[in-house]
């Protein structure tokens, strides 16, 4: 029923690892441009460069895809944005398109570029958008990699994608400026959107691909407790929305549920231990489907 186009490069890794944990392996072979998806919902799959999937699935040619909100708003890709899906090659999935500047250079802000400034950057509509709302003239060159060598020798600035700025600083440029922030995203082509048997695929694929989001970083706690202990403990824990209390049977104690951040239980198991927690049960979430 559904066609889709996943990115290929930086992204492939974190798309292939949120496909298997969603439960919609991508099976491979050979080059690897055509794999599959063993999944009733999802008939083709094809591997391309997130640059041309939003224009891919403008076009009708892929009912979903995957890409970056910053190669959607270069393209001009008439698409519906069906989900942010917050991760990257590292970090907590948030980019940053930015301008920057050889370090020595008098330029502190976007403002300061003087007219005429030559800029190269692999965002060239975005940028050229940029200068003109500033009302700076500029030449604009397209990159085709290796950005950051072609300043300050060959160009004035840049304009290019980063995650935390660590690559721009080891090659002796500094940031002046941020032109937009991106994540990634679930892409649907309009008219499948409308479709109503293709909307309900779409909603359900990305159900599971947003509960394994919502998962990540979470921890299912268990734990019994006394009922003389019971509102000492429940004000130690976190929780979504309530935790869930259950008296165990034949029993006057209770079971505890609550769901927690992975990063913080090494503080809490202690805490919920000294309230009176007993029989703590530390257990992997691999969806959060709300």
């Amino acid at each position: 029923m559904l066609s889709i186009a996943l990115p290929k490069g930086s992204l492939e890794e974190q798309t292939m690892l949120l496909f298997r944990e969603a439960d919609l392996p991508v099976r491979t072979s050979g080059r690897g441009y055509n794999p599959t998806i063993d999944d009733p919902r999802i008939t083709r799959v094809k591997i391309l460069r997130p640059q041309e999937i939003p224009l891919y699935v403008a076009d009708g040619h892929f009912d979903l895809g995957i890409s970056g909100h910053d190669w959607v708003t270069e393209s001009d890709a008439d698409v519906v944005e069906v989900a942010e899906l917050p991760y990257a090659k590292t970090g907590t999935g948030v980019v940053k398109m930015v301008l920057a500047v050889c370090d020595d250079s008098p330029v502190r802000s976007a403002g300061d570029i003087p007219p005429g400034s030559r800029i190269t950057t692999e965002f060239p509509n975005v940028t050229r958008a940029f200068f003109e709302r500033l009302g700076i003239p500029v030449e604009v060159f397209y990159s085709h990699g290796a950005t950051e060598a072609k300043v300050p020798e060959l160009m004035d600035a840049l304009v290019d994608l980063t995650e935390t700025g660590s690559t721009l600083r080891q090659n002796g440029l500094r940031i002046v400026d941020v032109i937009l922030e991106s994540t990634t995203r679930l892409l649907a082509n309009r008219a499948a959107w409308e479709d109503p048997a293709k909307r309900q695929a779409i909603d359900e694929v990305r159900t599971l691909l947003l509960g394994v989001i919502e998962a990540r970083g979470r921890v299912l706690l268990s734990m019994n407790v006394s009922s003389t202990r019971l509102d000492e403990v429940i004000a130690q824990l976190p929780a979504m929305k309530r935790p869930t209390v259950n008296q165990l049977y034949g029993s006057a104690d209770y079971e505890i549920m609550t769901v927690a951040d992975k990063a913080t239980v090494n503080i809490l198991i202690p805490r919920l231990k000294a309230a009176g927690a007993e029989d703590i049960l530390e257990i992997p979430i691999t969806k959060i489907v709300r």
